[in-house]
C-alpha cells in the first residue's frame, strides 16, 4: 500500500496576513518569506514582513526590504512609510523625511505618515514644520490621538497655553487611556496655576502609576508625589518605551589604555540655563593632569557669555544638536570615552537614547534630573546621603555614588551685583515682611498654597514675592489668594532682568525664602543661599523633595529643615515675628559661606573626580 503523503495548502497573502493578525508572527514570517521567493516584488508581503522585522528590532534587514519595495513599486505608500521609519531608526533623518514625503505623495491622506513625519520634525527641533503636519493630520481626523497630543505639546512650547490645555482636556475625555494624558493635562495646568480637577487628576495618576499604567511622565510626577517608591515605578514605566536598549552595544568590554580619564558630559544645557550655571565652575576646575574633558552639546548656541565660558573650559567641544542619537553614540565610541555623564535625564531636549547604544564603559546620571532613569544601561547616579538615604537605594535602577557633602555643585565665581535695588523698584512695599519663592510656577500646588496663605493671614502687612511666566498665571495666583481671603495685591511678581547678577541682588530685599514641596527649589535655593537669604524647606520622602535640605546641611543651617507642614509654618512664623533671630540666622549664613563646603567649587570638583576614579572602568557585567 502506498503511504499517504501529507498535503500542504499553498501559502497565500490572505493566509499569511491572517496568521499575522492572530499574533502567530513566526508562521506569518515564514509565509511572507515563501511568497517573496516566488514573487520578490509582492508589495504587501514586503510591507508585512517589514513590520514584523521592525517589531523585533531587525532594523537593518527591514530597511533593505523596504528599500527594495520602494524601488519595485514606487506608488505603494506603505513601503515608503516603512522605509521612512527604518531610516529614522538608523539616524538617517534626511532620507527619512524624503521617504515620508514620498508616502504622502502616493497617498495624500496617509495620516500615519503625516503624523510620524511631524514627530520626526519635532525631534529635529523644526517645530513650526512639525506643527503644520499635525494641523494637516487633524484636518483629516480631528480626533487622532497622536496628532492631538503632539499638537497640544507644541502649542505649549509656543506658549499658547489656553489652546494646549483645551486640547489636552479634549484628549483626556476622548481617549482617557492615551499615553500620559492625565499627566500632560495636570502639568500644563500647573504651569499657569490652574488647579482645576487637581485632586482627582492627581489621584488618577498615582493610582495609575501603582497599577503600572502610562498615566504620567516621570518629570511631571515629581511635582505630584513624594513617594520614592512611586517615583521609581513611574520612571521604569516611562523608560520602558522611551529609550529601550539598543540590540547591539557599541562598547562590548574593550579595555582602554588612556593616560587620562576621558569624561564626556552630554547635555542640551551648556548655555544660559541652571545646569550651565551650576556646572561651569566644575568644568573649569577639572584637573587636566588626570582627566580629558569632552562636551557633547545637544542644545542651541545662545551666544551668551556663559556659553563661551563653558566652551573654553573643555578640551573638546562637539556641537551635536543636528546629529542623530545613534551617530552621536558612534562618535563617542570612536573617541573612546571612558565615562559618559548624562546631565539632562528626562528633561527638555535630552537624548537618553544615546546611552541606550552603550557608547562608553561607564554611564552616569547626574544633576539635571532628580531621579532614576529606570534603565539598565545607566550604571551610576551621583547623589548625597541627604537626597538619597541608604534605605532609599532600592528605589533606583542605578548604583548610588555619594558625594561627601551635597551632590549639587555651585559656582563660587558667580557674581552678585553690588547695588541692591530699592523695594519700590521691585514693586515691594517699603514696610512689612517679604516672603520669597522664585521657584517655577508648576512647583506650587494646593497643599503648599494653603500654608502660604495661612502665613500671609497671620503676618499682617506681609507679601509673597513670586515669579510667574505670564499674566494668566499671575491672575490665577491672585484669584487663588482671594479664595483664602488674601487681597491679590499682596502677591508681588518679579519681572525679568537682563543680568543674572542683578537678579541675584534682589534676594537681599526678602526676609525668608519659602521652599516648594514635593518638588523643592534646587538651583534657586542655592542662589538664595548664595545671596544671603535663608531658605526654609519641608524635606519630604523622595529625591526632589530633599534637595534644599541637602543644601542647608552643606551650608551649616540644619535648623531650617522641617519635616511637616505644621513645623514649616510654625518656624516661618517664629522667624519673621522675631527679627533678632532672623538677623542672627542671616549673619550665620554669611559667615558659613566662607567655612562650609556648599560654595567651595574647587573642593567639589576634586571630590567629584575622586568619585569617578573610584568606579571600575571595565566591568564584566557591562560587557554582556
Amino acid at each position: 500500500m502506498t503511504p499517504i503523503q501529507p498535503s500542504f495548502a499553498p501559502v497565500t497573502i490572505e493566509s499569511a496576513l491572517a496568521l499575522q493578525n492572530a499574533g502567530n508572527l513566526s508562521a506569518a514570517e515564514a509565509g511572507f518569506r515563501a511568497i517573496l521567493l516566488d514573487q520578490p516584488s509582492n508589495k504587501v508581503a514586503i510591507y508585512s514582513l517589514g513590520v514584523i522585522l521592525i517589531g523585533r528590532n531587525d532594523i537593518e534587514e527591514a530597511e533593505a526590504l523596504f528599500r527594495h519595495g520602494c524601488m519595485t513599486t514606487p506608488d505603494f505608500a506603505p513601503n515608503w512609510f516603512g522605509y521612512a521609519i527604518t531610516c529614522q531608526r538608523l539616524g538617517r533623518w534626511d532620507q527619512s523625511l524624503l521617504s515620508y514625503d514620498e508616502a504622502i505623495k502616493a497617498d495624500p491622506n496617509y495620516i500615519e505618515a503625516i503624523v510620524d513625519k511631524g514627530v520626526l520634525l519635532r525631534n529635529m527641533l523644526r517645530h513650526h514644520d512639525s506643527l503644520k503636519c499635525f494641523e494637516r493630520a487633524l484636518e483629516i481626523n480631528p480626533e487622532h490621538q497622536t496628532a492631538l497630543g503632539n499638537y497640544a505639546i507644541l502649542l505649549s512650547e509656543f506658549k499658547q497655553v489656553d489652546k494646549s490645555i483645551d486640547l489636552f482636556d479634549r484628549l483626556h475625555k476622548l481617549h482617557p487611556n492615551h499615553d500620559y494624558i492625565a499627566g500632560l493635562l495636570i502639568y500644563e495646568r500647573m504651569h499657569v496655576a490652574d488647579w482645576t480637577q487637581f485632586a482627582s487628576l492627581r489621584a488618577e495618576i498615582i493610582e495609575g502609576v501603582r497599577a503600572g499604567r502610562k498615566v504620567c511622565k516621570s518629570l511631571p510626577f515629581m511635582a505630584l508625589s513624594d513617594s520614592a517608591q512611586d517615583q521609581f515605578s513611574c520612571g521604569k514605566i516611562f523608560a520602558t518605551h522611551y529609550a529601550p536598549k539598543a540590540k547591539k552595544p557599541l562598547w562590548s568590554g574593550e579595555i582602554y589604555q588612556h593616560e587620562k580619564l576621558r569624561i564626556a558630559y552630554v547635555s542640551p544645557d551648556l548655555r544660559e540655563h541652571p545646569v550651565g550655571h551650576l556646572m561651569a565652575g566644575i568644568f573649569e576646575n577639572h584637573d587636566r593632569s588626570r582627566v580629558e574633558t569632552y562636551a557633547i552639546s545637544l542644545g542651541i548656541d545662545d551666544r551668551s557669555s556663559l556659553r563661551e565660558r563653558i566652551k573654553s573650559s573643555f578640551d573638546h567641544f562637539i556641537e551635536a544638536r543636528g546629529m542623530a542619537s545613534n551617530k552621536i553614540a558612534e562618535k563617542m565610541r570612536e573617541m573612546e570615552i571612558d565615562c559618559a555623564i548624562d546631565l539632562a535625564g528626562y528633561t527638555a531636549d535630552s537624548r537618553t537614547e544615546i546611552f541606550a547604544w552603550r557608547p562608553a564603559p561607564v554611564h552616569v546620571n547626574f544633576l539635571g534630573y532628580a531621579g532614576t532613569l529606570g534603565v539598565d544601561y545607566m550604571d551610576y547616579l551621583i547623589a548625597d546621603k541627604h537626597v538619597i538615604p541608604p534605605e532609599h537605594q532600592n528605589c533606583f535602577s542605578e548604583k548610588i555614588l555619594y558625594m561627601p557633602d551635597t551632590y549639587l555643585p555651585t559656582d563660587r565665581n558667580l557674581k552678585i551685583a553690588d547695588e541692591t535695588p530699592s523695594r519700590a523698584a521691585c514693586g515691594l512695599p517699603e514696610e512689612g515682611v517679604v516672603f520669597c519663592s522664585f521657584s517655577h510656577d508648576y512647583k506650587v500646588s494646593p497643599p503648599l498654597w494653603r500654608v502660604w496663605m495661612s502665613l500671609l493671614e497671620k503676618v499682617p502687612g506681609s507679601v509673597l514675592w513670586l515669579v510667574a511666566r505670564n499674566e494668566q498665571t499671575q491672575a490665577n495666583f491672585r484669584n487663588a489668594a482671594e479664595m483664602f481671603g488674601i487681597e491679590g495685591h499682596r502677591l508681588v511678581f518679579a519681572g525679568r532682568v537682563p543680568r543674572v547678577e542683578d537678579h541675584l541682588a534682589r534676594y537681599r530685599l526678602a526676609d525668608l525664602f519659602l521652599d516648594t514641596w514635593p518638588y523643592n527649589a534646587h538651583t534657586t535655593a542655592a542662589d538664595a543661599l548664595g545671596a544671603g537669604l535663608p531658605v526654609l524647606t519641608y524635606m519630604g520622602g523622595a529625591f526632589p523633595a530633599r534637595v534644599a535640605g541637602s543644601l542647608l546641611y552643606a551650608i551649616g543651617l540644619p535648623e531650617m529643615v522641617t519635616h511637616s507642614w505644621d513645623d514649616y509654618e510654625n518656624l516661618a512664623l517664629d522667624l519673621v515675628k522675631n527679627p533678632s533671630r532672623l538677623a542672627a540666622l542671616k549673619a550665620k549664613l554669611a559667615a558659613n559661606k566662607g567655612t562650609h563646603p556648599l560654595f567651595d567649587t574647587a573642593k567639589f570638583a576634586r571630590a567629584f573626580e575622586d568619585l569617578l576614579f573610584s568606579i571600575p572602568q571595565t566591568s564584566p557585567s557591562r560587557a554582556a
